[in-house]
């Protein structure tokens, strides 16, 4: 047996036997990690309330052999709260829809068990830092964890120069098949006009400027998340299940 830990967001759960639980952990340093943990669904259990989805938590397992992904599931024998953030998105709907889109994106970008992939972890600690404050509306969180995932992953959206030619921007036409906006020769079959304040609003979710996205008329942030959706979809080759209960 050896021993390793690491600190991680508590992804999902699933009942195993009669008081155990399957938990997957986004993690810093070993990427996606599915462990059990023994004892955890009893009432008694400490231990099981801090290994709860959007936990982030500082983590102890045991593995067989040397590497923490093998053969079977690790024992997750111990566990630390660095920060429940849980508490600040759980009570509130649109906060708690927002979050669930959160985890199974992430779950979805690190679909490799044991491969490392600390930027995603970073974006995904930092969306539900924001998300539990309040300190901006969940929808708008929400569209820029999906568009900054879509960047760490390489299918990062343009929003101003062509996604085919370069030409420098703004353009007018939006195609989810070529990588964001398009300028008049490049349009395709199914390119959309969005409003320039929809792909400003974009660009600004993707670089952080939240001023400008904060200030953004409902119109537009609801056809900013029309596009987002189309665009994960596009690349996730599925839809996430948690999108349509997400408020608009």
């Amino acid at each position: 047996m050896s021993l390793f830990r690491d600190d991680g967001i508590v992804l999902r759960t699933q009942k195993l036997g009669e008081a155990d639980r399957i938990i997957t952990l986004l993690t810093r340093g070993h990427g996606r990690v599915r462990a059990v943990a023994r004892g955890v669904r009893r009432t008694k259990s400490k231990f099981g309330a801090r290994l709860e989805p959007f936990s982030h938590v500082d983590v102890q397992f045991f593995a067989r052999g040397s590497e923490l992904v093998g053969r079977g599931l690790p024992l997750c024998t111990q566990s630390e709260t660095i920060a429940p953030y849980g508490g600040g998105i759980v009570a509130d709907y649109a906060r708690y829809t927002a979050g669930t889109a959160m985890l199974e994106t992430a779950e979805r970008f690190t679909d490799h068990e044991g491969e490392p992939a600390v930027q995603q972890y970073l974006l995904l600690v930092g969306a539900l830092r924001t998300l539990a404050r309040g300190e901006h509306a969940p929808h708008l969180v929400l569209d820029a964890f999906l568009l900054r995932s879509l960047a760490v992953n390489g299918y990062a959206p343009t929003f101003s120069d062509c996604a085919k030619c370069g030409m420098p921007g703004p353009n007018r036409f939006f195609s989810v098949a070529s990588g964001g906006a398009v300028c008049v020769d490049c349009r395709v079959p199914g390119s959309v006009v969005p409003s320039p304040q929809t792909l400003e609003l974009l660009g600004a979710l993707l670089t952080g400027d939240w001023e400008t996205a904060d200030a953004c008329e409902p119109r537009y942030v609801r056809e900013g998340s029309g596009l987002v959706s189309a665009y994960l979809h596009w690349h996730l080759e599925r839809g996430l299940r948690s999108l349509r209960y997400v408020e608009k």
